[in-house]
């Protein structure tokens, strides 16, 4: 006669054919397998049930195997009664990790001081003044090629510059109106070592930097820190005699166009239109007991069916064509994008906003020109809401295409957002992003809290895992109070974006 301890267990998802096998494996070894539960399944009715039978049969005395004079009968149900116990904390516990890895990253840390810089030391010279260049003009001026960076405007670079022509160069220009231009060096797609030099670029003006002379060498270092201002492109370029780079440039419009529905809009449904209140709080009314319930709620926000796009029904397109190109819907889209994984307070200005996605999104040399190279904001913000749409979730090596981590891992240790330009004392430039968690890296040498771009964390060098490319850096916490108490810094450049699935393998998490 069957077990009725061994019928039920089909019901529950569990192989008995599998588990006869593995009795002994599990006994003498005390591992844990942790796919033998049906995904289906919930973990409490599993632990109900198998209770529940189990004493029932153990009480009613049904079948030979239930007898009391049978010895092997109750030992037998403890046994799987056990390892039902070791399945279940093991299932939630897979469930408890994936539950932490969608939750927002705790940060305990200053994140104004990597946006400062304050690595790069307190005592550098303010430099007052603004600089702006007439839109559509035509200007020399000398440019500085950067391999592997994009600059932005309204993106922070830090410079430590060693090269004397470089050097003469920033004084120059610091005596001049404290504008020059930097250009990307990209890496060329037909595999020779030839690069590429890209044609747009934009203006950097320095704001704060430090003339110094080396002990130790005798020569003069500069260290600077420049924010984008202006996108340009380059109409021709040539090398001075003294090494320096002029170009000739033109400096690109910010085209801000109205609205297309500007000239179809009835005028007497213009005052219908309800304008949104500066704080829906206090449009709201709701009385309350003395106990704090809510008794009513009162709502004063006028509700009105026109829109902006009601007018789009006396054209020959529908709302939805005249959607696509509005710019506070694809504002609203993109930061409903964005919150997931950087939950920074976004740039309230359009053109802003455009320009923090174009610096702010993992993606390449590339990507990055293609979204300075469109003069609308219009067009910046749908094209850099494609990509944050159809680009793949996952973070992978850009020799190999290994997985290194995906865009749920990634957020913000800084203010001005989860990517930004990082100096080295060589003077090497690396644009970095941060994210919680990794996988298929492994460490290079030491940890040092020497020039950590991140006070108070000590960084590693990590490396892929299977071609050893060279990937970004891990940052440990060196106090109690920070937390993380550690993430990874990504080069942007070392890493390509690509669909599928991460894998929850603890073993690859955890280095």
């Amino acid at each position: 006669m069957a077990d009725p301890a061994e019928e039920l267990l089909p019901l529950l998802g569990i192989n008995m054919d599998q588990q006869r096998e593995s009795d002994d494996s599990e006994l003498s070894s005390g591992e844990e397998d942790d796919d033998s539960i049906s995904s289906g399944v919930e973990e409490e009715e599993m632990e109900h049930d198998a209770h529940g039978e189990i004493g029932n049969h153990q009480g009613d005395g049904n079948g030979p195997e239930m007898e009391p004079n049978n010895e092997e009968a109750l030992p037998a149900l403890m046994l799987r009664q056990r390892r039902w116990k070791k399945k279940l904390k093991i299932s939630l516990r897979k469930k408890s990790c994936d539950s932490d890895s969608h939750r927002p990253t705790i940060v305990n840390f200053d994140q104004s001081l990597p946006s400062s810089h304050s690595y790069l030391g307190n005592d550098l010279e303010e430099v007052r003044g603004r600089t702006i260049l007439e839109e559509g003009s035509v200007v020399t001026m000398p440019l500085l090629l950067l391999p592997s960076v994009v600059l932005v405007p309204g993106q922070v670079l830090p410079l430590q510059l060693h090269m004397q022509h470089l050097v003469a160069m920033v004084r120059r220009v610091a005596d001049n109106n404290n504008t020059f231009g930097v250009i990307n060096i990209g890496r060329s797609h037909r595999g020779d070592n030839i690069q590429n030099v890209s044609t747009l670029g934009c203006t950097a003006e320095i704001f704060s930097k430090r003339d110094e002379m080396d002990d130790s060498s005798g020569i003069s270092i500069m260290t600077v820190k420049a924010r984008g201002r202006q996108r340009f492109r380059i109409i021709n370029m040539k090398s001075e005699v003294t090494g320096e780079i002029m170009g000739k440039v033109k400096i690109l419009p910010e085209l801000s166009l109205t609205h297309a529905l500007d000239g179809a809009r009835i005028p007497s449904l213009c005052r219908l239109m309800a304008p949104a209140a500066e704080d829906p709080q206090d449009m709201v009314k709701t009385a309350v007991d003395r106990q704090g319930r809510v008794l009513t709620s009162v709502d004063f926000r006028r509700q009105s069916t026109v829109t902006r796009l009601t007018s789009a029904h006396f054209t020959w397109w529908p709302p939805w064509v005249y959607k696509m190109y509005d710019i506070d819907w694809l504002a609203e889209q993109i930061r409903g994008e964005l919150q997931n994984w950087c939950p920074v307070s976004l740039p309230s200005d359009p053109v802003d906003l455009s320009f923090w996605v174009a610096h702010n999104l993992p993606v390449n040399d590339d990507v990055r020109l293609k979204l300075l190279s469109f003069d609308s904001v219009v067009q910046r913000l749908r094209f850099g809401l494609n990509v944050i749409r159809k680009s793949g979730r996952l973070l992978c090596c850009d020799q190999c295409q290994e997985q290194i981590s995906s865009k749920e891992h990634v957020f913000s240790m800084c203010q001005e957002g989860p990517l930004g330009a990082y100096v080295n004392p060589h003077g090497h430039v690396h644009e970095m992003f941060t994210v919680t968690t990794i996988q298929n890296l492994t460490h290079v040498g030491g940890a040092y809290t020497e020039h950590s771009w991140f006070p108070g964390y000590a960084w590693t060098i990590v490396q892929c895992k299977h071609c050893h490319h060279h990937m970004g850096w891990k940052f440990t916490a060196t106090k109690k109070n920070l937390s993380p108490r550690k993430f990874w810094g990504l080069c942007r450049s070392s890493v390509k974006t690509a669909f599928g699935s991460m894998e929850d393998d603890e073993k690859d998490v955890e280095m």
